[in-house]
């Protein structure tokens, strides 16, 4: 009955079991044999060779990524409602010594290549005003919107011609994969992106996040940020345990598509409620508070969104037993 956050599901039976097997002693740090697999396992994931580091929590993964773009007198170029403006309590600042947001709007919390190069264009080249250094988007979007290749693609072309990395907050990285069908390396390398915080706590997973780089040179100094920073974990390889229990038999994909499954029946049962597509696994749509209390009253347990509105999020474990309830709840309003 609980649709307010994935964050808030169960780790994955395979995930716990990864943390009993990975109890025995090994070397220290990221020197164990379990975090030495993870380039390979990676790589193999992403049909590439990539740098794979392993951090406890997406702010980690977002703002370790940006530090490795974007010196401290330069910006970062977001949509206004980001997760790294939105929700990250200035972390993207602290990390990188100082540099600015430089926030855009866009339907469905998504940038467009037309946005970016408007803003780029109105900066003078001067010392006055900060310089872009970096992009960073979101796939799925904050509001459920799955950036398709093509798009990724569009953004790296303006990124290249003006020298600025592109980064990939990808918490949902899994639902939009799965929404997608296409290879993780089509919306991702082989589309231009050069860094990817790749989500798992969100979609099963427990205490690990994933740092891809895909331009290795931005790795080497992430190294001795992570340590800076604090996510240098002594007992590492229960982080890289739970990486790798996800990344086996694709089990990230299959509860992201169960995760995503869940919401389309929500989704069909919304109607005209849905205030924008639902293409991973959240849902907004229009509520009063009536009604809001309605649903709560039943059981229900969601976000509200702003007024007359709420954010429904389905997670892996979601069956469509436990969300047909919720689902002819709202129909029934």
């Amino acid at each position: 009955m609980r649709f307010f956050s994935d964050n808030a599901a169960s780790v994955h039976p395979k995930v716990l079991d990864s943390l009993a097997a990975a109890n025995a002693p090994d070397t220290a740090y990221d020197g164990d044999a379990l975090s030495a697999r993870l380039n390979t396992a990676f790589s193999d994931v992403f049909e590439t060779e990539v740098e794979a580091l392993w951090v406890a929590t997406g702010t980690a993964a977002n703002c370790l990524a940006l530090a490795a773009m974007c010196p401290a007198h330069q910006g970062v170029i977001c949509h206004r409602e980001a997760h790294i403006e939105q929700d990250e309590a200035g972390a993207p600042g602290f990390y990188t010594g100082g540099a600015k947001l430089m926030l855009l709007d866009g339907a469905g919390a998504k940038l467009s290549p037309d946005a970016v190069e408007a803003h780029c264009a109105a900066i003078r080249d001067d010392v006055h005003q900060v310089q872009p250094a970096a992009v960073s988007i979101t796939n799925a979007s904050e509001y459920g919107m799955v950036y398709r290749p093509d798009e990724v693609a569009n953004l790296s072309e303006v990124c290249k011609a003006r020298g600025l990395g592109l980064h990939m907050d990808g918490a949902r990285f899994a639902n939009a994969v799965a929404t997608l069908g296409c290879s993780p390396a089509d919306i991702t390398w082989k589309a231009g992106v050069d860094a990817l915080s790749f989500g798992f706590v969100k979609n099963g997973g427990m205490s690990a996040e994933a740092l891809i780089f895909f331009d290795k040179t931005l790795a080497a100094d992430t190294h001795y940020r992570r340590k800076r920073a604090g996510h240098l974990q002594s007992k590492g390889r229960f982080l890289a345990a739970q990486l790798l229990a996800m990344l086996e038999d694709d089990l990230w994909l299959d509860n992201a598509r169960a995760a995503n499954a869940g919401a389309q029946l929500i989704a069909a049962a919304a109607g005209n409620r849905l205030m924008y597509p639902v293409e991973a696994n959240e849902i907004f749509i229009k509520l009063s508070a009536d009604e809001a209390a309605q649903l709560r009253g039943l059981g229900f347990d969601f976000y509200d969104w702003g007024e007359g509105q709420a954010r429904l999020v389905t997670s892996w474990n979601h069956s469509a037993a436990d969300v047909r309830p919720l689902a002819e709840a709202i129909a029934a309003l």
